[in-house]
């Protein structure tokens, strides 16, 4: 059902604190006085939700086209509006189990009688980034429907046009005391992570990810942060390096490098380095024959983007690093251009500790490929630096993989692929340290929105309160003491096994 009047349902540009306030108060009030939605209710602010997206996904693709410069349209259809489509049906196929108390097996038995609740927080605010700016904010914003939530999404303000024609989307089907899309720009971001939600989910860099946890932090409110980092490859001695090649080549122009999950730094087998460059390049060739007013190349989304990634190469070439544009002969001359936003894929061998780009995440269609002689070598380099948000093995499942798996960190690892491990439904998807806190994703997701409360009653013949209470009796300290001992003489015999 859509609401009566869907224009009066849209917050104005840059919503002030106050307003946004209001509509949180609106939102808890609501909550409050409708008590734990039913599942049919949930379902349908998810089916509505959804509609909104898919009933307006060629508006929202051509809005993505313009905010970018240059989006294929298939790229914004595919992934950002699409994409989200198998977790939303997977959690709305499961959310009536999930719902379910659960019981405490044994506690009746004793006495005890425990069930544990999963009951809604109340209201959810959901940040999104501006890469994936649909997607990434409707998947968390399903899972807080699922769970009985009401939502508050902030739009990232970078894909200006995309975030009017959501908001406008959104309010022809959700009262804003379910659903409310607010825009805006730093200010407003700001003064939104600090509202008093009851939990805060925030996608975005980790550089933005610490203040949003230390605004949610001083209001005590629960965080989830899906955040980046340098995603690290590792191409064993025995993978199929045309294969590697290629499919890494395709990870890393994914949105035109800027994606979360795209591979930043490749470690490869030192007598292999010229072959996987040389079918790198054949395999960006082949995906991209021109650069220039190529419609399906996807363009740096501003400007500072643009000069932060271009900075990242300069700096490394000036300190030395080898530098392989890959685009036609007569295009060189033009690239990277400013005006367009294009930059030419490119990757750097030669790579050093003092330069930017070995520890900045690069979000363009950059690469940097590293020679190495022993397993060990990616693995101390990757261990050197914070966790990863995803790390990737190309080869066979062998004792080398096995040891780079059992000594590594990451928040997810993908074989022979990319971002596999992020797409499939019912396994949860977070980072960890700087790529991450918490996870999200089907059940994962449904259970961090939700408070998990254990119901105990008492078919006991005195209280816990009587037994602890005076007089204490000589036997009843004698009882506690033979516990003790018991206890050590256990653990002591654990301990010598």
């Amino acid at each position: 059902m859509k609401p009566s009047n869907p224009a009066r349902n849209v917050l104005e540009l840059d919503a002030s604190r106050e307003r946004m306030s209001h509509v949180l108060d609106a939102q808890r009030a609501a909550f409050l006085r409708e008590g734990i939605p039913t599942a049919s209710i949930r379902q349908s602010r998810i089916d509505r939700l959804s509609l909104a997206v898919l009933e307006h996904a060629q508006e929202l693709a051509e809005a993505l086209m313009i905010d970018f410069g240059n989006r294929p349209l298939a790229t914004s259809i595919g992934s950002d509006i699409l994409g989200s489509l198998p977790d939303i049906e997977f959690v709305r196929a499961h959310l009536e189990e999930w719902m379910q108390d659960t019981p405490i097996a044994g506690t009746l038995e004793r006495g005890t009688p425990t069930f544990i609740q999963t009951r809604p927080k109340g209201v959810v605010g959901v940040i999104g980034p501006w890469n994936f700016p649909i997607s990434l904010v409707v998947t968390p914003a399903v899972e807080a429907l699922a769970a009985g939530n009401r939502v508050m999404i902030k739009f990232s303000e970078i894909p200006s046009r995309t975030a009017d024609v959501f908001a406008s989307a959104v309010a022809e089907y959700l009262d804003p005391e379910e659903v409310a899309v607010v825009r805006g720009g730093p200010d407003t971001s700001a003064h939104f992570a600090d509202l008093q939600f009851d939990h805060l989910f925030f996608t975005g860099s980790p550089a933005v990810g610490r203040h949003v946890a230390g605004a949610a932090g001083r209001n005590l409110v629960p965080v989830t942060l899906e955040l980046g980092g340098k995603n690290p490859v590792v191409v064993a001695s025995d993978a199929d390096i045309a294969l590697a090649a290629d499919r890494i080549a395709a990870a890393r122009m994914m949105n035109g490098g800027q994606l979360c999950l795209c591979p930043d730094w490749v470690f490869v087998p030192r007598s292999e380095v010229d072959a996987f460059v040389n079918s790198y390049r054949n395999s960006i060739s082949r995906f991209f024959p021109t650069i220039i007013d190529n419609p399906d190349v996807v363009t740096s989304v501003n400007a500072k983007n643009f000069d932060r990634v271009v900075a990242l190469v300069d700096d490394a070439v000036t300190k030395g690093a080898a530098s392989i544009v890959i685009a036609p002969e007569r295009e060189l001359r033009s690239l990277p251009d400013r005006a367009t936003r294009r930059i030419a894929p490119t990757v750097l061998l030669g790579v050093t500790e003092d330069m930017r780009i070995a520890d900045e995440e690069i979000f363009g269609p950059v690469i940097a490929v590293y020679p190495y002689d022993s397993v060990d070598e990616p693995i101390a380099a990757i261990n050197a630096r914070p966790a990863p948000l995803a790390a990737y093995w190309y080869g066979a499942d062998s004792p080398d993989f096995r040891r780079f798996l059992n000594s590594s960190t990451s928040g997810g690892l993908t074989r022979n692929d990319m971002a596999l491990h992020f797409g499939i439904e019912g396994t949860p998807f977070g980072g960890i340290g700087q790529s991450g806190m918490g996870a999200y994703h089907g059940k994962a997701g449904f259970d961090a929105l939700s408070h998990k409360r254990t119901i105990t009653g008492s078919e006991l013949p005195v209280g816990i309160g009587p037994m602890s209470m005076p007089p204490y009796s000589p036997e009843a300290l004698q009882e506690a003491l033979d516990k003790v001992s018991a206890a050590v003489q256990l653990t002591g015999d654990r301990t010598r096994y």
